[in-house]
């Protein structure tokens, strides 16, 4: 028993490695793909220090950007970055065990474990069944988001240009990764161009949602519909936790942010930041206007991010709820953390603590870095550092201006985002393998 636990642990390492491996080979191809003259609009070789940004930014599914998207790169360029969003987004193991399964070979244990790994899925059990439902889903979901977008972007720049424009939208909003190409209009201006339009926004938001909501819950719908009974522990959660992280901070900046705008327009913007600050990236208004009070709802946020198993990074929606919940019990006096008249696992309580502390330590060490690099205010550097490990992409400006040092702290907390801060450590330390005798207890006073 002993060993084929210790087994498991060796294989769940060697998963978490080659998720990190996959992601590291994919942003380097990425990155000198993108420096071929035929990938930006001059037909230049853009600088490395460039593409490997927009590289790690696209992959990590951030939107974090040095160069505007839509006036630097070529088409070829921006079809380059599509691609690297959409197997981010999706997971490259997904990527790659769909290209294994369609090629016919066989899928073995070890496959699926790291499968298993990279989407967050409960068990091993039904993994070949859930990949192909991953991909099925998002084609139909993207293909609806183009076909809604086109209308509106056909209007405005014609024919082809409109059906590029709404393919690129659709897939950079589904997979919350925030690149735009609408900066022909205004470098670096995102949505704000669309910022009144009701029905952009709303096709735009319904996206981000969608894509930002664990895989597992939308296969809970298909399975359950909408009986929310029947749904996982997990599929409740989520759903729960995200539906108050969407409506209260709305209401926060409905009362006190954008007073100068009628009512209607008021609940847009509101609604709006609210949903793209979840690891989205896409905005409409003007962020560095925003009160600091704002700004810092905002960094919490994106810190949070989007839900396990689904495009979005962050520390994830479960994280937050399994801490609050504890806190709960504890303040309530009780022994177990429960939720829906389930228990929740202790290891699940102590991963949450543990990706708490690492996010929290990442994000103040790496805003405050930057702070001393660039002398820039902290409350400036705080909200990039939110951004990029939340993998958001939503910034105040300063992206662009950073120098190579605080660039290269950024790519370090987009990719971190991304895989995880547990799936690197489970990476880089090896497992124990010593036995279950336990060292004596001891009590200490907490709080």
């Amino acid at each position: 028993m002993e060993k084929r636990k210790n087994l498991l642990k060796k294989r769940s390492t060697v998963s978490f490695q080659i998720i990190i491996f996959g992601f590291l080979l994919l942003i380097v191809l990425g990155a000198l793909v993108l420096m071929l003259p035929i990938a930006s609009a001059d037909r230049s070789v853009t600088p490395f220090k460039d593409t490997v940004f927009t590289a790690v930014s696209a992959v990590c599914v951030t939107g974090l950007v040095t160069v505007d998207t839509a006036t630097h790169w070529s088409i070829f360029g921006q079809a380059v970055i599509l691609l690297l969003i959409q197997i981010g987004g999706m997971g490259v193991v997904t990527i790659a065990l769909a290209i294994i399964s369609l090629s016919g070979k066989k899928i073995g244990l070890w496959q699926r474990s790291t499968m298993q790994e990279s989407i967050s899925a409960p068990q091993v059990g039904g993994i070949i069944r859930l990949t192909s439902f991953i991909i099925r889903t998002s084609a139909v979901i993207e293909g609806c988001g183009a076909a809604l977008l086109m209308p509106v972007f056909i209007r405005d720049f014609g024919v082809g240009r409109g059906i590029w424009y709404s393919f690129f939208h659709s897939i950079s909003a589904f997979c919350n990764a925030g690149f735009d190409l609408l900066g022909i209009r205004s470098s670096f201006s995102s949505l704000t161009s669309y910022a009144d339009n009701v029905y952009v926004n709303i096709v735009v938001m319904v996206l981000i949602i969608v894509g930002g909501i664990s895989f597992m819950t939308w296969d809970d719908f298909k399975v359950n519909k909408l009986r929310f009974k029947k749904f996982s522990l997990q599929s409740k959660i989520i759903l729960i936790t995200s539906l108050i992280l969407i409506t209260v901070p709305a209401i926060y900046f409905f009362f006190f942010e954008y007073g100068d705008k009628p009512v209607g327009l008021r609940i847009l913007y509101s609604l709006f930041q609210s949903v793209t600050t979840r690891t989205a990236g896409f905005n409409t208004a003007d962020l560095a206007g925003m009160n600091d009070s704002g700004k810092l709802i905002m960094t919490v946020l994106m810190l949070i991010g989007g839900s396990p198993g689904s495009t979005a990074g962050g520390m994830k929606t479960t994280t937050i709820a399994v801490l609050f919940l504890s806190a709960l019990t504890v303040f309530r006096r009780r022994d177990d953390v429960e939720s829906f008249r389930r228990r929740i696992p202790e290891e699940a309580v102590r991963n949450a603590g543990a990706v708490l502390f690492m996010y929290l330590t990442l994000f103040f060490a790496a805003a405050c870095a930057i702070s001393l690099i660039e002398g820039l205010p902290l409350i400036t550097c705080m909200f990039e550092t939110g951004s990029a490990l939340g993998t958001v992409g939503l910034t105040l400006g300063i992206t662009p201006q950073l120098s190579i040092a605080s660039r290269v702290i950024l790519m370090f907390l987009m990719f971190s985002g991304r895989v995880g801060g547990l799936t690197l450590i489970y990476a880089a330390l090896p497992s124990r393998t010593d036995t279950e005798a336990k060292l004596p207890l001891e009590r200490i006073s907490i709080g």
